[in-house]
């Protein structure tokens, strides 16, 4: 079932492809539209598998807008963002 979901941190093209590229493998084609505020994602996902999603995205540092986060989840999560950031710009810029 094909799902759109909004997630926190994603801020740019790097972002969109940390969240592609670790998605990819085990949840199929996403898709990120950063035209929105906040973000969304687009994947084709069973229910069955949501929670998988939500611990990945956590992860990640960009955990669904539904999750309820403590301040220091909150923060850390903040945290992971600007390094998978990082890692997304710096992938996108070394395949060129």
């Amino acid at each position: 079932m094909t799902k759109t979901l909004e997630v926190y941190n994603v801020k740019c093209g790097g972002c969109a492809n940390t969240l592609i590229t670790a998605l990819e493998e085990e949840f199929g084609e996403v898709t990120v539209d950063l035209e929105v505020n906040p973000r969304k994602i687009t994947l084709d996902i069973e229910d069955s598998k949501m929670e998988e999603l939500k611990v990945k995205l956590r992860g990640l540092g960009y955990p669904l807008t539904t999750d309820e986060l403590s301040g220091l989840e909150k923060a850390a999560t903040t945290a992971k963002s600007f390094v998978s950031c990082a890692v997304g710009k710096f992938n996108v810029a070394t395949s060129k």
